[in-house]
């Protein structure tokens, strides 16, 4: 088989050009060198195999190498081979080089993205690290049964059959979504049948194709306020309008009402059961009322029901779209709470009336995959592996958050639990007082290896409210507490 790099060697050789081919060779190399194509350490091939991938004399070759070992580009190993050298002689060269012209490279230029594009790098919310204390959102994955899930999985690469290998289309591995469907039913009241269940990417994809199917531009979206930075990063690649609901007042529900005006809402993002990022249970009421507007004004409810399985106290709260038989509600939820976010594996519950629609776009757009991940998570569920762990992990997060909490009260003071927060999920919020600055106490604590997220960058739609967001599930018991101590050392004043 040929080489990497009898392959660079063919494309940039030039035998015509009339110079010597061992010169040739070895400029060609030394470029290859120089701008990074051979890598640092990386093995070249034998002589004698160069020299029959590329039908060149093997003195062409021998020359060449002779020649880069001479100027200190590779370095020889007996026995071993020749590698190309960890630093270049001619590499600090490179550094701040300039067109002699007088012309800006076009590395010195300023790139020109598109205005959203542009907006959404400048305003980046997914952090670089997503494991520690108090990272909010993120699962303790070292608890996952990845023994048990390796062994399903390493049974069905044995043998596995083409359909499981090419793309895949209908909305994901029909075991899953029967999977998926009878857990759904039984753990979230959720009324679906496997045929009104999409297997997408995690929740991100499933908020994209929504808005691409459903919302045209220019329509009205409506979205919690504060609410899920994930939304309005998908929104605002967009053209839509979108209005805010007040999530923040002292009640169960916004603030003054539903936002109205002359234009109805086309899609309506919400949490119903443990609000992102406050913590809040919208009421019975509210959630009929919502369901009576969205039939109204022929919208849709999109429910992201993104880590419900975590109730540590008081009876579970079912889900908003099993209040209606195919009522105007899309289900959303992700494993990436559950599980791990590095399965990236979520799903979506559509009205019968959208389902077909649903599948055949996600086929389109998306080009679906894993089904051997697929059929793996499906026997996890229906082996009732996927709900014991469940189970496992709701009493371990029980356990971490009443710490925290308990440590937050006995600091600084019960006001600085938010009142809204209910006894769930995988965080909680810490208030801070009027006037703090929550992205600045947000960067001291990680400066001193603590993560958070500040509340206050939640709101979209003005000044919002300062706290934090402090994750307890991926810090072990034993680690909260000095963390904990780590991050009122971050200029947290216990003045409320």
């Amino acid at each position: 088989m040929k080489s990497i790099c009898a392959d660079l060697v063919l494309q940039r050789l030039a035998p015509e050009a009339g110079a010597a081919l061992n010169r040739q060779l070895y400029e060609c190399l030394r470029d290859a060198i120089l701008d990074g194509s051979l890598a640092p350490s990386s093995a070249l091939p034998s002589s004698r195999d160069l020299a029959h991938e590329t039908s060149l004399s093997r003195n062409t070759v021998l020359h060449a190498y002779e020649q880069l070992r001479a100027e200190g580009y590779v370095h020889s190993q007996v026995g071993s081979g020749t590698f190309v050298a960890e630093t270049a002689p001619e590499a600090h060269l490179a550094v701040g080089q300039v067109r002699t012209d007088g012309a800006p490279t076009r590395r010195q230029e300023a790139v020109r993205l598109a205005r959203r594009a542009q907006a959404l790098v400048d305003d980046a919310s997914a952090a670089p690290r997503q494991w520690g204390a108090f990272m909010p959102g993120v699962p303790d994955v070292t608890q996952f049964p990845h023994r048990l899930f390796g062994r399903i999985l390493g049974r069905l690469w044995r043998e596995p059959a083409p359909d499981l290998l090419t793309y895949s289309h209908g909305g994901g591995h029909v075991d899953l979504r029967t999977a998926i469907a009878e857990h759904l039913r039984v753990a979230r009241a959720v009324r679906c049948d496997a045929d009104q269940v999409l297997i997408t990417e995690g929740v991100h994809q499933a908020i994209d194709l929504t808005l691409r199917m459903l919302a045209d531009p220019r329509d009205t979206v409506w979205v919690e306020e504060p609410g899920y930075w994930g939304f309005h990063k998908v929104l605002n690649m967009g053209a839509w309008r979108v209005r805010p609901l007040r999530m923040d007042g002292d009640d169960d529900g916004p603030q003054a009402g539903w936002p109205r005006g002359s234009v109805a809402p086309r899609l309506i993002f919400v949490t119903p059961s443990h609000q992102y990022p406050l913590g809040s249970v919208m009421s019975l009421a509210r959630r009929r009322e919502l369901i009576g507007l969205a039939r109204e004004s022929g919208a849709w409810i999109v429910e992201d029901d993104y880590d419900s399985e975590f109730r540590f106290a008081g009876r579970p709260i079912p889900s908003m779209q099993g209040l209606e038989d195919d009522g105007p509600v899309i289900y959303i939820g992700t494993f990436s709470k559950t599980l791990f976010p590095g399965l990236r594996l979520g799903y979506m519950v559509l009205p019968r009336a959208l389902a077909g629609h649903f599948r055949t776009a996600h086929a389109d757009l998306y080009r679906e995959g894993h089904a051997i991940t697929q059929l793996a998570l499906a026997e996890l569920i229906a082996q009732g592996h996927y709900a014991a762990h469940i189970r496992r992990m709701r009493v371990l997060y029980g356990r971490r958050r009443a710490a925290l909490a308990g440590l937050i009260q006995q600091s600084l003071g019960p006001d600085y639990l938010h009142s809204s927060a209910s006894n769930a999920g995988l965080h909680l919020v810490m208030r801070l007082p009027d006037g703090s600055d929550d992205v600045a106490i947000a960067r001291a604590a990680e400066a001193r290896g603590v993560l958070s997220r500040p509340l206050s960058r939640y709101y979209r739609f003005g000044d919002g409210r300062p706290g934090l967001l402090l994750g307890y599930a991926c810090v072990e018991e034993t680690r909260i507490e000095s963390a904990f101590k780590a991050l009122l050392g971050s200029g947290i004043s216990a003045h409320q």
